[in-house]
């Protein structure tokens, strides 16, 4: 009889996940912006409890997407890393720091649990770079790999308090370096999000010989949706306003109900019933 643990190879690991690890690729770009809402809420957590000194400054996430260069990048001023956080939680497929960090402090606010969030980015990346500044260390970090096992990391003068993660896009994966096909990933995905995010688009601009880089900005979510509220914070007009937000080409609701349930799960949201009319599509 023989006892042992199944090895892994990571040389063999890396095809499987550029494949397999989401049926839809798409799936990437919510696995690091949530990556992203949970360093912010993790420093606004120890911020809170006086683990974290001095001012946060604006807590958002950037998702900033340059054609030209063919780079898709995502950056959040959270918690950031150290190179040993880095070697410890990226290094390590699988080793989830979001749960480790629920353990020990107890916050339900964060998204992740499993630690595979990161790698999807290798689903639509030849080379993915991360650069990242703790907010207990005075040095920045990088940490860059091309999909193989092999991986650098090493200090750098990063300044900015967080993480940066670069994704260089793949020619097989070049429709996410499409700007419309991004935004609609983000909407989907990330409307609700608590973590305000911006989306830009970097460009250039040619004016006779003359090029200018162009940066155009949008806000993509609403972090602070209505059902977070008390109902009697509410108007009438705010639950109008909102299934505007959601619909905004449908009609106003016949009536609506604010949901808060905390047994034997907990839910919260507003439930809408739209009016229907005799000539209602029954398949639709």
């Amino acid at each position: 009889m023989q006892k042992g643990q199944i090895r892994v190879q990571t040389e063999n690991i890396f095809p499987i996940i550029k494949k397999f690890l989401y049926s839809d690729h798409e799936i990437f770009l919510r696995e690091l912006v949530s990556n992203a809402v949970d360093a912010s809420q993790k420093i606004k957590t120890l911020s809170s409890i006086g683990e974290a000194k001095g001012d946060l400054g604006e807590l958002r996430i950037d998702v900033v997407l340059d054609a030209k260069e063919k780079t898709l990048s995502i950056i959040d001023r959270g918690v950031g890393m150290t190179a040993e956080e880095v070697d410890k939680y990226i290094n390590q497929v699988a080793f989830s720091g979001a749960e480790e960090f629920m353990d020990k402090y107890k916050d339900a606010n964060i998204i992740g649990h499993f630690g595979l969030g990161f790698y999807s980015a290798f689903m639509v990346s030849d080379k993915v770079e991360l650069y990242s500044k703790s907010f207990k260390d005075a040095s920045g970090v990088f940490w860059g790999c091309d999909g193989n096992p092999e991986f650098e990391l090493y200090e750098v003068d990063y300044a900015q308090r967080g993480t940066k993660i670069v994704l260089h896009i793949s020619e097989e994966s070049k429709e996410f370096l499409e700007a419309s096909r991004v935004k609609a990933i983000l909407d989907r995905f990330c409307k609700f999000l608590p973590i305000p995010i911006y989306f830009s688009e970097v460009g250039v601009k040619e004016e006779g010989e003359k090029k200018d880089e162009v940066v155009e900005e949008k806000s993509i979510n609403n972090p602070d949706p209505i059902w977070v509220k008390k109902p009697s914070e509410l108007t009438k007009e705010d639950y109008e306003k909102f299934y505007k937000e959601l619909y905004p080409f449908g009609e106003t609701p016949l009536f609506w109900i604010h949901l808060n349930v905390d047994y034997p799960f907990n839910l919260t949201g507003v439930l809408y019933f739209r009016k229907i009319k005799q000539s209602y599509e029954i398949q639709k």
